[in-house]
């Protein structure tokens, strides 16, 4: 009997805390923003250029093209012997910037190629030497 008055006990409190209404959220801003400039330029060859600004300060710029790497003879983990070949990969580079809650303008700058994905920017923390 006092086990299942226990469950009970459990399952009113659970729809208790189910229930309760949930915390407001903090707004910054309740203005919408609005693109103030914006290029897109998409070429035959897979290259491209694309960027926007917003009316609150965001700012983004992306640029990618195709470029031929060769790739060194490896092993999948099956044991299959891939020969040596080229590869044709899309390198992109770009940056965004917008200001952070207390008034500080964030930029990343990144470069995305073989080597993976590269982001530079001064708020980011920097690897030991």
């Amino acid at each position: 009997m006092y086990k299942l008055g226990t469950v009970i006990l459990c399952a009113v409190f659970f729809a208790f805390v189910i229930a309760r209404p949930a915390q407001e959220q903090a707004s910054t801003s309740t203005t919408p923003a609005t693109i103030i400039n914006q290029v897109d330029v998409n070429n035959p060859d897979g290259s491209y250029n694309s960027s926007y600004e917003t009316s609150n300060g965001i700012k983004v710029e992306n640029i990618g093209y195709m470029k031929k790497i060769l790739v060194p003879k490896s092993e999948t983990a099956d044991g299959q012997v891939l020969e040596e070949h080229e590869e044709l990969i899309l390198v992109q580079s770009g940056s965004y910037s917008y200001m952070d809650p207390e008034g500080n303008i964030i930029t990343l700058r990144y470069v995305a190629d073989e080597n993976g994905f590269q982001p530079e920017g001064d708020h980011l923390p920097v690897a030991p030497q």
